[in-house]
């Protein structure tokens, strides 16, 4: 069972008009489009993606004439809405990372936990599997990635550990890939009892799905499609990410074009600036029970910011 992080206060952080129209990003399994569309009225629409065919799926039981949703990733949603005949939204959430339902089943091929297939795909209908991915990459690649994306210390012994054993047998199940990794990584080395895979497993999976590619893409979109007055919200689960969504934050409500101590009203400074995007309020993080229900909460970090009105 998927538990949405930070429900009520991402769809708060949403302001929710009765008739506006809002994107659910990544559908998941629906918790924060369901609650969208409880504050909805019936003029309202809720369009919804997801690049996992199950979530689709998951989505399409919905029965509500206000709400669709779409086999996409988030580098798609500009095209998608444009097919729709939509060309502004009041509000649009992304909740980044992998769902329970994905980490829990083992055919997917994101846990360690158990032996799976060693997939790693998020759409299962398209892309080239971990296991495909580790039989042919060179052992600098592999390194930069684990290193890159995982922020691993250990990423060289990693990388030329996996290409060592991949010459013995086909490194083909999650269990093969945790084992060699582990064998790596002594006992004493290990970071605050993390399973010493997980940092390399969640590089691999960013690399192969291209998370931060596809964040760096929507983001831009985002802006451009939201009404004035219009909310991003967007759930992190990851250092990387959540850099990159406050940067982009910080650089979009940015006043430096002009000079400092120029004796501007707000509207008059909206007027001369570049200025795309208001911060709304500090980064949210889960409280002390939302993790105590859902320990894969602890690493969400949420952040808000609203479309600036263009020429004052």
């Amino acid at each position: 069972m998927h538990i949405a992080v930070l429900l009520q206060e991402a769809v708060d952080a949403l302001a929710i008009k009765p008739d506006g129209v809002y994107v659910d990003a990544t559908f998941g399994r629906g918790g924060h489009s369901r609650l969208i569309l409880s504050r909805l009225g019936e003029q309202g629409r809720l369009i919804a993606l997801d690049r996992d065919p199950a979530a689709v799926k998951s989505g399409e039981a919905i029965a509500d004439k206000r709400f669709c949703i779409r086999h996409s990733s988030f580098s798609g949603m500009r095209q998608i809405l444009q097919e729709m005949g939509i060309t502004k939204i009041d509000g649009v959430l992304l909740d980044l990372g992998v769902s329970s339902p994905q980490l829990e089943e083992i055919s997917r091929g994101f846990s360690f936990r158990s032996a799976g297939p060693l997939d790693m795909r998020m759409d299962t209908s398209s892309g080239q599997t971990a296991a495909e991915w580790l039989a042919t990459v060179t052992e600098d690649q592999l390194e930069w990635v684990i290193k890159e994306y995982g922020e691993e210390r250990f990423a060289r012994q990693i990388a030329r550990a996996i290409i060592m054993a991949r010459t013995r047998q086909p490194i083909v199940t999650t269990l093969q890939l945790a084992e060699i990794i582990a064998a790596v990584i002594r006992p004493r080395q290990r970071e605050n009892m993390r399973h010493p895979a997980t940092r390399a497993f969640q590089a691999i999976r960013i690399y192969l799905n291209q998370e931060l590619e596809e964040l760096s893409l929507v983001l831009p979109q985002c802006v451009e499609l939201l009404n004035p007055g219009g909310r991003l919200v967007v759930i992190s689960f990851h250092s990387l990410e959540d850099r990159m969504v406050k940067q982009f934050m910080r650089a979009g409500a940015s006043t430096d074009e002009l000079p400092r101590g120029v004796p501007l009203r707000e509207k008059e400074l909206q007027r001369f600036s570049k200025q795309t995007l208001r911060v709304i309020g500090k980064a949210v993080r889960p409280g002390k029970l939302e993790v105590a229900e859902n320990v894969r909460s602890r690493s969400a970090v949420m952040r808000v910011a609203e479309r600036m009105t263009l020429n004052g």
